[in-house]
């Protein structure tokens, strides 16, 4: 699978998908939410246009919009020629071609694009860039993290991993990152590692099972708290 991609790259998912990666009840969406490493995803402007609480992290948000459409052009691009590239590499079931994911991703973030001068506004898009948060000790319920963690093991240690799903447990009650694959569609080498070190540590960690996999063997999500400390 030739997935090697040599930056992290500007790239959102939609909001039915965040559903079906984190398994998101009913009663979870009315939690207080942070969307970690939110990046151009739609999921912020949805859930607020329902009623919900989230708010998005992420350095880009310090960028122009017209940055931010940039780094989305380039990261198009990159992706969907390694797509089209390994195609057997994918589960093409909700998702049935490359064009429609294409047509789900961009509209997911032309909602967020449109959402974006509102959302920093609102303060509801806020620049920030892990191991650190800008925010108090368990301001939220649920912390996300879709397709950074792990995803990009290449690039990021085991001890960023760890400094930030330990942030995150400490801004959130509970923290889900999905997926835990890295982008070569392989389980991600740091994940055991993590999850050994968190659990020496105190906190209840637990590997569940997502209703979404689009890279094939990419349905899991790891779940961390800090309710065994």
């Amino acid at each position: 699978m030739e997935f090697k991609f040599d930056n992290i790259l500007v790239w959102g998912r939609s909001v039915e998908e965040y559903i079906q990666m984190f398994s998101l009840t009913v009663e979870d969406i009315r939690l207080r939410i942070l969307d970690c490493a939110g990046g151009p995803a739609n999921f912020n402007v949805e859930m607020t246009r329902r009623g919900g609480r989230v708010i998005s992290c992420d350095p880009i948000y310090k960028l122009s919009k017209s940055e931010i459409v940039h780094h989305i052009q380039d990261a198009e691009r990159q992706i969907m020629d390694a797509i089209q590239k390994n195609v057997d590499s994918f589960v093409w079931r909700d998702i049935q071609s490359p064009k429609q994911l294409r047509e789900i991703r961009i509209a997911a973030m032309q909602a967020f694009i449109d959402d974006f001068s509102l959302g920093i506004q609102e303060r509801r898009y806020v620049t920030g860039k892990l191991p650190i948060l800008p925010f108090v000790d368990q301001q939220f319920d649920l912390a996300l993290c879709s397709h950074f963690l792990f995803a990009y093991s290449e690039h990021l240690s085991e001890e960023f991993h760890l400094a930030s799903i330990v942030e995150m447990c400490r801004v959130a009650k509970e923290t889900r990152i999905f997926p835990l694959l890295d982008t070569s569609g392989k389980l991600s080498p740091l994940l055991q590692l993590v999850f050994k070190k968190l659990k020496k540590q105190g906190y209840a960690v637990e590997i569940r099972q997502a209703s979404y996999e689009f890279q094939k063997g990419g349905d899991k999500f790891l779940c961390v708290s800090r309710s065994g400390i």
